[in-house]
């Protein structure tokens, strides 16, 4: 599959160039290099997105473009630049986008924010609204040939912003001599968090299964953690993958081995062996 990952050398963009590469994909990154090299494997575009004719050294079709960013005017130029050579695109949003958090269990149709106007995000604030737009550029673009991947809490190797490392570093390095370390006594706030290895591969397989357009959060298949457990857990390191038990979805993302999660369809589907809230063997709660 000839491949095309506008990013790649930062967090995310360069675990998808890794893992593609890894399965034998021809795979080309379209990025600056402020946050490193691509991938070795991979065939390097050096080019800033904000920069006039930014994608005019990218030559042929792609089966399959995948972006990153949150800028809108990054999106809307590399949509009308890329869409008519792309057989299929995909975009990762960000559960951001829906403007209630406070209902557990919504789906895909919940509403959103409004898009951002303009092509620029200047601030984090408007980052669910930088989204949204993003995704309207790409659905515009791409029509049926785009899957829009709302994505929440990222964790595993790269994670600069310590979301799953922080708690076993700080067992591994209690701050009281007895071992002792202070929790949060929130048990009923859940969280929910996906290792980027798997994120990538979940990506790369739903490019491949070229579905119609739709919006999805991949995350949403594993069980959500409430924040007593995610010490526990830790504190435990009894962190496994275990086999599938069902067949029941017909995603070509399911592999034997990997850890199951139930889907609202009902079927049993992947969430990864890397992915610590799927896989954890969880100690029972202390009365």
């Amino acid at each position: 599959m000839r491949m095309l990952v506008l990013g790649g050398t930062a967090w995310l963009g360069a675990a998808l160039a890794r893992t593609a590469v890894a399965v034998g994909d021809e795979v080309t990154c379209l990025a600056r290099g402020a946050s490193g090299d691509v991938p070795d494997g991979v065939a390097w575009v050096r080019a800033d997105r904000d920069a006039p004719g930014a994608y005019d050294a990218l030559t042929g079709e792609w089966d399959l473009v995948l972006d990153v960013a949150r800028q809108p005017g990054q999106v809307r130029s590399a949509v009308a630049a890329l869409a008519d050579r792309a057989a299929h695109w995909v975009f990762v949003s960000s559960g951001n986008v829906y403007a209630d958090h406070r209902q557990v269990g919504t789906d895909e149709e919940a509403p959103l924010l409004p898009a951002l106007e303009g092509d620029v995000m200047t601030s984090m604030d408007v980052y669910g609204e930088a989204k949204v737009a993003c995704e309207q550029h790409v659905l515009q673009g791409c029509g049926e040939r785009a899957l829009l991947a709302r994505v929440g809490l990222i964790g595993g190797p790269g994670d600069s912003f310590d979301r799953s490392g922080y708690w076993p570093w700080r067992f591994a390095h209690p701050a009281a001599d007895d071992g002792a370390v202070l929790v949060p006594d929130a048990p009923a706030h859940a969280t929910q968090m996906i290792d980027v290895r798997d994120l990538a591969t979940w990506l790369l397989a739903a490019g491949r299964e070229a579905s119609p357009a739709r919006s999805t959060s991949p995350v949403r298949r594993c069980r959500s953690v409430s924040t007593w457990r995610w010490p526990e857990a830790s504190r435990a390191t009894t962190v496994r993958s275990s086999p599938s038990t069902s067949g029941g979805c017909s995603s070509t993302a399911c592999r034997p081995g990997w850890a199951s999660a139930r889907c609202r369809c009902g079927s049993t589907t992947p969430t990864g062996p890397a992915s610590t809230p799927a896989t954890a063997a969880w100690p029972a709660r202390p009365a």
